[in-house]
């Protein structure tokens, strides 16, 4: 999906420099507006960052392995676009994020009877996440090129993790439970195609985060590993626009 993001994006442009020059500008006055709305949709991938514990390396923790398995969700939610000037605007989005990770414990079971080696068993945790995100962006875009304008993003976003709440059943044990809050910091950049009507831009994000996420319960599966921190990779698409600008 990251590919195909890349893809997308260098297409968009591609096809807009060569189809500038002569050009009647769209939406001219949409960048002088104090305040402009919009929303967003798109795609990212979950991940995690697993720092092991000592417990993991002591022969007791029975653990060969963790390791985990991005896999894509989507998010969307409204945006509010304030003028800080020419070249700066400040942004803030409030998202709703479905994710999925999993969480993959290599265990060894027994030894060979041979004494050659030891069988080993794979445990996957499936983590479902739906996190209330609260992006908080300053944009410094280049100068507007006819219809056509770069930008770069910086900036924080707590997160909320409704479904961290929620206690896992009996047929879902063992399993590891998350934190519900989590503090990141983004780094993005993207493009502004001024349409006739409305404003598309496309978005690459990457979003770190700082906070331990992971809720020790004191079980093997939670003391093997130290710290666990999100990351998240996004690919979005902006539509944004003023009433009455053309």
């Amino acid at each position: 999906m990251k590919k195909i993001a890349i893809i997308v994006l260098l297409g968009m442009i591609f096809t807009s420099l060569n189809a500038q020059n002569g050009k009647v500008r769209n939406l001219r006055y949409l960048d002088s507006q104090p305040v402009h709305f919009g929303f967003t949709v798109g795609f990212n991938y979950m991940d995690f960052t697993i720092h092991k514990s000592e417990q993991f390396w002591k022969d007791t923790s029975n653990f060969y392995s963790i390791e985990n398995k991005a896999l894509p969700g989507f998010h969307l939610g409204p945006i509010a676009n304030f003028r800080m000037g020419m070249f700066f605007d400040l942004r803030v989005l409030v998202n709703l994020s479905f994710g999925q990770r999993n969480l993959s414990y290599l265990q060894v079971d027994q030894e060979v009877e041979d004494g050659s080696g030891y069988i080993t068993e794979a445990y996957i945790m499936k983590i479902g996440t739906t996190n209330i995100e609260v992006p908080i962006l300053l944009k410094y875009k280049a100068a507007r090129y006819n219809n056509f304008r770069p930008y770069v993003i910086l900036g924080a976003c707590p997160k909320y993790d409704l479904s961290a709440k929620k206690m896992p059943t009996e047929a879902e044990m063992p399993k590891v439970q998350l934190n519900t809050f989590d503090f990141c910091a983004d780094m993005g950049v993207g493009i502004d195609f001024y349409l006739p009507y409305f404003k598309l831009s496309t978005e690459l994000k990457y979003s770190k985060g700082f906070t331990n996420i992971l809720k020790n319960d004191g079980t093997a599966y939670t003391t093997a590993i130290d710290k666990m921190t999100s990351n998240m990779f996004m690919f979005s698409l902006h539509f944004e626009g003023g009433r009455g600008v053309k």
